[in-house]
């Protein structure tokens, strides 16, 4: 059964102004976006692995993701480049299943992916239903292109936060800024609120 979370809205419940953020157009296309070169991971040799502030890490392979619970998110997602797409329909894991295997009071995550690419998130909002792994988009695996095998789902937040490539969360006590919030983008990134750069609300 798919999982919406509070806020985030199918087809047809709201009208597309409503929809879309300040300063975003709508657009059916899925336009590929990317900071170096595109890595190709065998699913054979990929993992994921949370490891929290104390250094403690659990790890799954690909068949371990494909056995736990799968949940089929249709949501708005939106690029920091002003696109928007609406009702994508994906296939994954919530980031509650695998965040929950650690003990962790940490409040912040590092999302790492096999490129090197990093990003920081609040941990509140990765977990509550608001965020997934995901392997799957319109019912076919995901390109590599778009992030394949494996990327970050977090569709409140402007789209660099939904890190193409990933291997794993490094839950961190303090805000450790990522690649894009290192060179000035901001470092929440709200569409609602326009947070593309630092210093933007």
């Amino acid at each position: 059964m798919a999982s919406l979370s509070p806020g985030f809205h199918g087809r047809g419940s709201r009208s597309i102004t409503e929809r879309l953020p300040p300063g975003q157009y709508p657009t059916e296309s899925f336009p590929v976006l990317s900071a170096g070169p595109t890595p190709h991971v065998p699913t054979d040799q990929w993992s994921f692995t949370v490891t929290s502030e104390t250094g403690e890490s659990r790890s799954w392979s690909w068949q371990d993701i494909l056995d736990l619970p799968q949940d089929r998110p249709v949501v708005d997602i939106h690029c920091v480049t002003r696109w928007s797409k609406f009702d994508t329909r994906w296939q994954g894991v919530s980031l509650d299943h695998l965040i929950g295997a650690v003990d962790s009071t940490a409040r912040y995550v590092v999302a790492q992916s096999f490129d090197g690419y990093t990003t920081n998130l609040p941990r509140a909002d990765v977990t509550g239903g608001k965020a997934w792994l995901v392997h799957s988009f319109d019912g076919y695996a995901l390109a590599p292109d778009h992030g394949g095998p494996a990327r970050l789902l977090i569709p409140h937040l402007y789209f660099w936060k939904s890190a193409k490539w990933v291997k794993g969360l490094r839950m961190t006590t303090d805000n450790e800024p990522g690649f894009w919030e290192r060179v000035g983008y901001h470092d929440y990134g709200d569409p609602w609120e326009e947070q593309r750069y630092q210093g933007d609300r």
